[in-house]
């Protein structure tokens, strides 16, 4: 799916198509969600979807997880006309901070931190991160909240995975997420049906040049046009 056009038939989460497989290696996450957020409509489909469980609810704050979070944290905050507050990677903010250390999905310790006077006692957030894959950086980012006081009213992303943090982060706290219940297995294994399309759109290795004097030898299946 290319990046102007909308499908006539837009089922739950049609954008999801537009998500781009890993092509650079394990060092890498699995996939690229942003390529969503270039088309216009698919942007606003994915907001709207994430937004709608908690349009009635009471939110103080929404709060945007280093770094991708911060699209679709920005993104909700406008939409639900509330204030956006960073949880950023430790040393980056020039201001008093709370810290906190948590395991990413690589399983690397990490700490974050946020700002000291942007949530107080009894202030209700919805916290947001693009993925939420083992759920560690969300766990953390729950606690820097609590521990200031804070009211976790729910959590979003484009997908919480069912690994054993996810299914943690579900049963403690609203959610919601954009992910058919269907498709969840193709999420679970990291292998979305979608990405047929772009193995078949991924231009051709260039094949080796051949020596001209290697050209047209005898038996090397060529001959002179």
């Amino acid at each position: 799916m290319d990046l102007k056009t909308v499908p006539a038939s837009q089922e739950q989460g049609w954008y999801l198509k537009l998500m781009a497989p890993n092509i650079k290696g394990p060092s890498y996450a699995w996939l690229d969600p942003s390529r969503l957020y270039c088309h216009p409509q698919a942007l606003q489909d994915c907001v709207e979807d994430l937004v709608r469980p908690f349009r009635d609810d009471a939110i103080d704050q929404v709060i945007g997880i280093d770094a991708m979070g911060f699209v679709l944290g920005a993104a909700i905050a406008i939409t639900l006309r509330k204030g956006f507050v960073t949880i950023r990677k430790a040393g980056h903010l020039c201001v008093e901070t709370r810290t906190q250390t948590y395991r990413d999905y690589t399983d690397r310790e990490k700490v974050m931190e946020i700002r000291t006077d942007a949530i107080g006692p009894g202030v209700r957030v919805l916290l947001v991160d693009q993925w939420v894959e083992t759920g560690g950086t969300m766990q953390g980012a729950i606690e820097l909240v609590e521990r200031q006081g804070g009211v976790v009213a729910g959590i979003a992303a484009i997908c919480i995975e069912d690994s054993d943090g996810g299914r943690w982060l579900k049963s403690h706290y609203k959610w919601s997420h954009c992910v058919a219940p269907l498709l969840m297995p193709q999420f679970n294994a990291h292998q979305l049906d979608s990405f047929h399309a772009f193995r078949t759109s991924l231009p051709r290795p260039e094949q080796p040049a051949m020596h001209p004097s290697h050209a047209f030898e005898p038996g090397a299946g060529g001959s002179p046009a």
